[in-house]
């Protein structure tokens, strides 16, 4: 989990845009996309060594951090996505992560526990460069398949990081968070992969209409020129 955790959001955010431009049906799209998640990688310091074993103080910080970052680019999605798919899934990651977000806040408050980034954790940085490219990319088809291949990635790692950290947590208050939410983030995940499928099946999809289209038209005008 450790050395995941430390630049994950920077490494989906490049990963993810650079899936969408090699196959975005809008070339202006694509070239911002790729633009941006250039800079944004190369704002992004190397990661640091592995950290010291996670304390319950970390796990908060590192859990109230992801909830924080999907919850943000799902606003961004709910009214910048173009596909009614993907906009109703970006309203969905902004509440139901505020709403995790909100629970680990009042966990840590009632447990007196002030969240801690481990030593030399970059997470945050690299939630802010996800967001600013989210914000500063046109809105089109790549936008909205960047979006989604991060989400499919990212709710990958926050499954794999909370079952990390269900193993280090001391608190049973905070393993018990932690387990409920669990079941959560695997339907995001699971939603979020068949919108991917749906996303990558379109061209094709429209490609097979426009050709029926095409072959129908020429039918058509081949019957009307007959005497």
């Amino acid at each position: 989990m450790t050395t995941r955790v430390t630049s994950v959001f920077t490494l989906i955010a490049a990963c993810a845009f650079s899936a969408a431009c090699s196959k975005g049906d809008n070339k202006a799209d694509s070239a911002a996309a790729a633009d941006s998640a250039a800079k944004a990688a190369a704002a992004t310091p190397a990661p640091p060594p592995a950290p010291a074993p996670l304390n319950d103080a970390n796990i908060v910080a590192i859990l109230d951090a992801a909830n924080a970052a999907d919850s943000a680019a799902g606003n961004d999605a709910s009214t910048k996505g173009t596909k009614a798919d993907v906009k109703s899934f970006g309203r969905d990651m902004m509440r139901d992560h505020h709403a995790l977000r909100k629970a680990g806040q009042d966990l840590a408050k009632k447990l007196n526990v002030t969240p801690a980034m481990p030593t030399g954790d970059t997470t945050q940085t690299g939630a802010q460069n996800w967001q600013n490219t989210l914000t500063s990319t046109p809105a089109g088809a790549a936008w909205d398949k960047a979006y989604i291949d991060h989400e499919v990635t990212y709710h990958q790692w926050v499954l794999q990081t909370a079952q990390a950290a269900l193993g280090a947590a001391q608190d049973t208050s905070l393993k018990a968070l932690i387990t409920k939410a669990a079941p959560n983030i695997e339907a995001h995940l699971k939603h979020a992969q068949a919108i991917q499928t749906k996303l990558g099946a379109a061209p094709a999809a429209d490609a097979g209409a426009k050709k029926s289209d095409s072959t129908s038209k020429k039918k058509s005008d081949s019957a009307t020129k007959k005497p």
